[in-house]
């Protein structure tokens, strides 16, 4: 059985995409970056530790298997979560405006065999986005919930001008590395 320590629907509705059957667990993970932590091995430790959080509650059935994900977007050095709310979704937009950015999506695969993971790197740069905009999408409410306060399956996908990579990495789980991990590649 495969598991996904997982409650966002993006994620369940790429995994369905693979035909994967798959049920749902809840994890409670801390998601703070340590003191030195570069952000693509924060990332990666994140969805390990989900992973892994998942495969102890499971651990006991035979044939579990636990897929745990992160993703995160890194302008520089800085990793930028979810939004605290529409002040800090405003504030990410912004910065975020007229410039490339990374967007990093580790994905790992936890069973009796032990852990496997693969990480996605895509590219993204903005157009220049005017405050009307931005005003506009947060008061969407689209932004919430999203890692760099946007979701490039919706309306932000518009203010895309470059992507380089893994769209569904941009989304939140990175369709390929995934598909790999589960056939065993």
């Amino acid at each position: 059985m495969l598991y996904l320590a997982s409650q966002s629907p993006r994620r369940r509705e790429l995994l369905d995409q693979l035909g994967e059957p798959h049920t749902v667990l809840r994890v409670d993970v801390a998601e703070v970056r340590e003191h030195g932590e570069a952000p693509d091995d924060y990332v990666a430790r994140v969805a390990l530790d989900k992973a892994r959080a998942g495969y102890g509650s499971v651990i006991g059935e035979q044939g579990a298997r636990v897929l745990g994900a992160d993703t995160e977007v890194i302008l520089g050095n800085e990793v930028f979560g979810k939004p605290r709310d529409a002040d800090d979704a405003v504030a990410m937009l912004e910065r975020l405006s007229g410039r490339e950015h990374r967007v990093v999506s580790s994905v790992w695969l936890v069973d009796a065999d032990g852990p496997r993971g693969a990480t996605s790197v895509s590219v993204v740069r903005f157009a220049p986005l005017d405050r009307a905009w931005i005003d506009a999408y947060v008061a969407s409410g689209e932004c919430f919930g999203k890692a760099g306060a946007y979701a490039i399956q919706g309306r932000a996908g518009a203010v895309v001008e470059h992507l380089s990579g893994s769209y569904t990495g941009v989304m939140g789980l990175p369709l390929y590395e995934t598909s790999r991990l589960l056939r065993g590649q």
